[in-house]
């Protein structure tokens, strides 16, 4: 992967889109309203992802030398 810093647009993207595109508490998500479930399923993708680029930014660095 050339830019491993355009996967950070992803969480930025799956927060922005969930709650516009389903704006309703009737789902629950582990006993939450689907807004605030989606949100925190993305704070913690969003951490994985992110481990993700700085282990692809790493790895790419060390090849560099």
């Amino acid at each position: 992967m050339k830019h491993p810093g355009l996967l950070a647009v992803i969480p930025f993207i799956g927060m922005l889109i969930g709650p516009i595109v389903h704006n309703s508490v009737t789902p629950y998500i582990l006993g939450m309203p689907f807004s605030l479930g989606w949100i925190v399923l993305w704070v913690f993708l969003t951490s994985a992802i992110m481990a993700l680029i700085h282990h692809l930014q790493s790895r790419k660095e060390g090849a560099g030398r």
